[in-house]
């Protein structure tokens, strides 16, 4: 079914992000995935490629266009060559929008120009042990003393806390018995700042290009001059942010079953069982007509969310919708076309594994599956 959410500009710079990723990421994947992460230099050249500062204004080095449909591309380019860019998803879609709405213009002098060529790696520190999608449960607390904020606490599943130069980190600066969702704030720890320590790298069964780390916070000393925004007010920020949060992880799922689909036609028509291509069997044709109908109407709601995002209409409840969606449909995808491969789909070596085991978290980060059930029973006045 042919999309028109797409520009000239939009299919200029795919064009671009293609032979980036064929040139500079194909070849060294398998190294990445061993070493647990994206090397530094590669975000240097996505910098001087201008991937990382499209929406970042012209004044600190970047193209100024406020336009998700640049990242959506970003993401499918790289699920197309069945590699993923580590934690780039997480500092352009989800990372970068608070210092857009939030950073004073100090700030942003001191930061964006960084975070555009890639000399500044972010992170951003939300979960604690225990807390997981309960936001107002952080038990991270950041007491103000002068002109600083004495910060101490510990965080978990952090994207890219490894490289990361600056973390957002989630604190609480005031407790209201009567609104745990009152008194969060945003503190930007920088690397360096005593008491500020990286502990273990996590050892996921999925997405290992991508470093996900515990941080801990001990009398770490933050500037009041690093506070994004006002303080108390992190709970209504982070929700701002959510839709598009949840669109980032909806837009890696549907490119992702897509691209199972299509390495899966690839091998069954080389496969033989019986002396016969898998290709020739009914049941490899049903299955694979089944899930290709299920992921282009995965697709169209999709890119109409893209469109409202754009717009700015596009609301919690149905953020959540599309997460919901498109992140299970990816599960069954990726699960049926594995099966296609018989014993194969189960060895490493396999494209198709590793867009199994990268698939499963996409019904857990940015809010499980249940939660989002949970915001969409909620519009419907449940």
């Amino acid at each position: 079914m042919r999309r028109d959410i797409f520009t000239p500009d939009h299919e200029a710079f795919r064009e671009s992000v293609r032979d980036f990723i064929g040139n500079e990421v194909v070849p060294h994947y398998a190294d990445w995935e061993k070493a647990g992460r994206l090397p530094r230099e590669i975000f240097g050249k996505l910098g001087s490629l201008g991937v990382l500062g499209m929406a970042i204004p012209e004044e600190y080095g970047g193209a100024g266009l406020s336009d998700y449909r640049y990242n959506v591309v970003l993401q499918e380019e790289a699920a197309r060559a069945l590699v993923t860019l580590g934690t780039v998803r997480t500092q352009l879609d989800v990372i970068l929008p608070y210092f857009l709405a939030y950073a004073t213009e100090e700030q942003r002098g001191r930061w964006l120009p960084g975070m555009a060529a890639g000399k500044l790696l972010t992170a951003i520190a939300m979960t604690e042990p225990g807390t997981g999608s309960d936001l107002a449960g952080i038990r991270t607390t950041a007491v103000r003393d002068g002109d600083a904020y004495v910060l101490n606490g510990a965080k978990t599943f952090i994207t890219g806390g490894l490289l990361a130069d600056l973390v957002i980190g989630v604190a609480r600066t005031s407790s209201d018995p009567g609104d745990r969702r009152a008194g969060l704030t945003l503190l930007v720890v920088e690397d360096g700042m005593a008491g500020f320590t990286r502990g273990r790298v996590l050892d996921k069964i999925g997405i290992k290009a991508q470093d996900t780390v515990e941080l801990a916070f001990d009398d770490v000393r933050v500037p009041v001059a690093n506070r994004l925004g006002e303080e108390g007010e992190a709970f209504k920020y982070l929700g701002h942010n959510l839709p598009q949060e949840r669109m980032t992880v909806a837009v890696g799922s549907v490119a992702q079953a897509g691209a199972a689909i299509a390495t899966t036609v690839d091998y069954v028509k080389q496969r033989k069982a019986f002396g016969t291509p898998v290709a020739t069997f009914q049941n490899t044709k049903f299955e694979l007509a089944a899930m290709a109908a299920e992921v282009e109407a995965a697709q169209a709601m999709l890119d109409r969310a893209v469109l409202e995002l754009v717009d700015g209409r596009l609301s919690g409840a149905d953020a959540a919708k599309v997460k919901l969606f498109c992140t299970e449909t990816q599960g069954r995808v990726v699960d049926r076309c594995l099966q296609l491969f018989g014993g194969y789909g189960y060895m490493a070596e396999f494209p198709i594994a590793r867009l199994y085991t990268d698939a499963r978290v996409a019904r857990i980060y940015a809010g499980t599956s249940e939660v989002m059930k949970v915001i969409i029973a909620k519009s419907l006045g449940l």
